[in-house]
């Protein structure tokens, strides 16, 4: 965990919902009560956000005592209990919202990932995630992806050079598109991996032709042609498989030989995991 940007988000988070006071819990709730609180889940998937959790809690009240039943990553099922907290009640009602916000979120992605994960098992294709994710809570959602048992792909479009169509297009073509990237990275000193995008098998050639790029981005392509590239390319740059691709034929995809299928759906369309903190 990157103690410095979850902090920054938690502190962030806090200004936008509490403001100048829980003026609820100011004004039922005696100052000095106490009390104790679950995390009580209501829904089957694979539970993320426990660590992320700890530390809302402490940075709302560092009184606040966390006693932690099931780690990050546990499957779990209607009526188990993550953890009770203890202590300032006022406390617990401010960080309530916050931490059911970011976990329910977390663990729906988390289980995404983990399905896919189980749909893979046999074969050598991981999947990864994408940029689709929510702005401001990227560092969260790539987090629930790894504990869902997905890879990482980059952070954001400063740790890698990723040319997709686009680029391509307005640099004029593959082979310049390529040549530009690799010269930016000598000008600037900077050591980052270069991916391209590709459409069809024309455009594999051009790539194998010119080289200088670490992975191959097999864009919406066919099962079929799929299988073809990955037998031309023959294991001499990483591959990856996106575009069209589902629950329902992720197998598919893998049984092509591809190493990854980055999946936008597991951090922009998935279904929040139920959860509830009780007042015990």
């Amino acid at each position: 965990m990157d103690k410095e940007l979850v902090h920054h988000f938690i502190i962030e988070a806090l200004k936008e919902d509490v403001g100048d006071g829980d003026h609820t819990s100011l004004s039922t709730i005696p100052a000095n009560t106490t009390g104790k609180a679950k995390l009580l889940v209501k829904d089957e998937g694979i539970l993320a956000g426990i660590e992320l959790a700890a530390e809302i809690f402490n940075i709302v009240d560092a009184g606040l005592k966390l006693n932690v039943f099931l780690e990050d990553g546990t499957a779990v099922k209607p009526g188990d209990i993550a953890f009770e907290v203890e202590g300032n009640a006022q406390s617990i009602l401010i960080a309530e919202r916050l931490v059911l916000n970011c976990m329910q979120r977390m663990s729906g992605i988390a289980t995404t990932t983990r399905h896919i994960v189980d749909l893979l098992d046999g074969t050598n294709t991981k999947v990864l995630d994408t940029r689709k994710t929510t702005p401001g809570l990227r560092y969260l959602e790539k987090w629930a992806v790894r504990i869902g048992g997905g890879v990482n792909h980059r952070f954001g479009l400063y740790d890698m050079i990723l040319i997709k169509d686009n680029h391509v297009d307005y640099a004029g073509g593959i082979a310049y598109a390529i040549e530009r990237a690799n010269q930016y990275l000598i000008d600037n000193n900077k050591k980052l991996a270069i991916e391209i995008e590709v459409r069809n098998l024309e455009e594999l050639d051009q790539v194998l032709q010119t080289g200088h790029v670490n992975r191959i981005l097999l864009d919406n392509f066919s099962f079929a042609d799929l299988r073809q590239a990955v037998d031309i390319i023959q294991g001499r740059f990483i591959t990856e498989a996106s575009g069209g691709i589902t629950i329902n034929n992720i197998r598919e995809y893998a049984d092509c030989g591809v190493d990854y299928i980055s999946v936008g759906a597991l951090t922009h369309s998935i279904k929040s995991l139920d959860l509830s903190l009780k007042a015990v």
